[in-house]
Parts: C-alpha cells; structure tokens; sequence
C-alpha cells in the first residue's frame, strides 16, 4: 500500500509547469559536486539555483540524466553550459572500472530522491485536525484484552462504535486546541497520531458488544478514550498534482504548531498553517518561510532594539524614531494536503532554525 502512495507522489514532481521560467545560477555555485548519502534532488538543486524548486529544468536538458531519480551517492555532478547558453548538470567520469561486479555494487545502492518520500508518506494519509464533530461522534477505544491501561503494538482492543472488518483505522489523542493566532478562530484540536490499526469485528450496540480491531503500529501509548477514524490508504489523494512556485498569488499565513509539538524546528519537519482552500492554497505549492527582523528605535544615545528600549520610551517615541526593519527570507516548505481553513505543509529547506512565530508568504 504505501508503494501505491509513493507512486502517487511521485507524480507530484514529475509533470512540471515550470518551462517558462529561467533558471538563474547562484553566483557561489559549485562547479563540481559529489552527490552524497542523505542528498535530495532537492538538496542538490539548491546548491545550484536560487529557485531550487525550479530543479526539473536543471535535470531535464541534460540526456546523461535523462532520469533523475536514479543519481547515487559517489556521482559526480558538474555544471555546464549548452549551446544556448542554458545551464544543466551532468555526470562526471566515473572513477570506477565498469565492470559487471561493479555494476552490481552500484544497483545496489538506493538512489536519491526529490524528498524522503518514506518520511512524507504517512503524513498524507494521518495529518488531521480533530473538530468538535470528529469529538462527539467518533468512535472511541474503550480498552484491549489485557488489563494494561496502555495497549501497544498486537493487542486487540475494544471499539465503542461500528468498525468494519478490514478496514484501516489511524487513532488518535485529543491534543491542544488549535486557534488562528491572527483571527483568534477556533479550528478544532490537534489530532496526535498514537496507531493504527484494522478492523477485526462489527459490534451489536444492542446487546452491548463492542467493535474489535487488531492494533498494528503503536506510536505513542494507546489508552481508553482515544479516537479511532477511517482511513482510506492510497486513496486520499488526487492522482496527479504539480510541484510549482506559487505565481500571482498573495498569501500571509501562520504556522500554528509542528508534528513534533515543539515551537522551534527545522528541514523536513512538518507544520500546519492557518490557511487552507478557503484561500486557494493547492497541493504541491512552495511557499517562502520569513521571519521578522528585530526592530530598532533611534535614541538620544543612538539605535537600540525596541525589546532593549525602556518601557516608557517605547510609549513616547514618535514614529519618526522607529526604523522600519525589514523581513528576511529563511526557508522554504510546501503544502501536501489541504483542507478548509487549515493545511499541511513540509519544510524544505531553512538557513536557520524555524520558528512558530515565522510567516509564510510567496517567494
């Protein structure tokens, strides 16, 4: 099932709009780069461009990587120019003699990604927010067939609520309540992913039997309470979207809180936005990740830092001794899934740490 998944994702990055756009080469891009372990497509494209998400251009004029996704660790990248003056990568000569047992070394090696797609994957189909609805109605995990107060992975566990035999199942923790930290809207509650699970048996409300199902992966502890949702693997997602530079478009979102729960984070971490469909985000979207500069008061003994400043003078300075400071782009992320008011995004790359109080806008 999750090879279904990864396939789908893969055709997120593999139909591009991206043709009309021009590459535009870092000044301090390398010449030459070795392509190491844990690189990404990615990665590697940001070394180079400083539109990294512009990378199918710089792979695809290229016809010794007609197939990106078979670049290995230990190849040799260099930066050229075509006859048209268009950059691209190509390999470098290998180093090593090919023959047959070489070869056979080399097909062993896993080849890079665009992204850890095995990290990504399990968001697509578990990332929620739990909403009042999803609280009242739901069904719920009254214990398991031992007296453990916490079930962990092979217990099977009693359901209050009709399961269905098969079925998968994500479970839940009902985590924080989550408020638009600009509006001051409620959207519902973070959903901790805690397992997962199938469906065993159908219960008989009537005669006051529970539903029974098979605990498959446990993340965090299972406890009674817990609620348990229908997923549908492989099938939450639409069959094709684009990965692209976000165009003609004005967006200012907040990041409410990460996977992690932790205010300050970094690359591949996965965050939720206070924007969603009602603001024509899509799947698929880069976005930049910004942070304000701190800002800066002119005083009678020169420039301070409003937080540095006194309370008083703070109340008192006029505008004309405040300095307009500006925003500095850190990062970048992009949106994988979408709902109303809300979505999921991946960071993609961060100069520094991330942090909840950053903004996101266009690039």
């Amino acid at each position: 099932m999750l090879n279904k998944i990864l396939i789908t994702i893969f055709c997120l990055f593999t139909s591009l709009q991206l043709l009309a756009d021009e590459l535009e080469i870092k000044e301090d891009a390398p010449k030459s780069y070795i392509v190491q372990k844990d690189d990404t497509l990615w990665d590697i494209s940001g070394l180079f461009l400083n539109e990294p998400w512009l990378w199918p251009k710089l792979w695809r004029l290229n016809p010794e990587i007609n197939n990106p996704h078979l670049i290995y660790p230990g190849d040799e990248l260099r930066l050229v120019y075509d006859d048209k003056g268009q950059p691209m990568l190509v390999k470098g000569k290998p180093e090593l003699t090919w023959s047959p047992s070489t070869r056979k070394q080399l097909k062993d090696q896993n080849p890079i990604t665009i992204l850890p797609l095995e990290l990504l994957a399990p968001y697509l189909n578990y990332s929620t927010i739990l909403t009042q609805d999803n609280i009242d109605n739901s069904q719920y995990i009254l214990g398991g067939d031992e007296k453990y107060k916490s079930n962990m992975e092979g217990a099977i566990i009693y359901v209050k609520g009709d399961l269905v035999a098969g079925q998968n199942y994500a479970i839940y923790h009902q985590g924080d309540e989550i408020i638009d930290p600009e509006s001051g809207e409620h959207f519902g509650y973070q959903a901790i992913l805690v397992g997962t699970a199938k469906g065993l048996r159908k219960g008989n409300a009537k005669n006051k039997q529970p539903s029974a199902m098979f605990l498959e992966n446990s993340k965090r502890e299972v406890r009674s309470g817990d609620i348990v949702i229908a997923v549908n693997e492989g099938q939450l997602l639409p069959a094709f979207y684009a990965m692209q530079r976000v165009q003609n478009k004005e967006l200012h979102a907040r990041m409410i809180s990460s996977y992690n729960l932790t205010r300050e984070f970094g690359k591949f971490e996965i965050v939720l936005l206070n924007k969603g469909a009602n603001t024509n985000l899509k799947m698929g979207e880069v976005y930049a990740i910004n942070r304000k500069s701190p800002g800066v008061i002119v005083t009678a003994d020169g420039p301070v830092y409003e937080d540095d400043a006194p309370s008083w003078y703070r109340l008192t300075n006029s505008s004309d001794s405040s300095i307009i400071i500006p925003s500095e782009n850190i990062g970048h992320l992009m949106v994988f899934k979408v709902m109303e008011k809300t979505s999921f995004a991946i960071v993609l790359s961060s100069r520094k740490s991330v942090r909840i109080e950053d903004f996101v806008t266009a690039p």
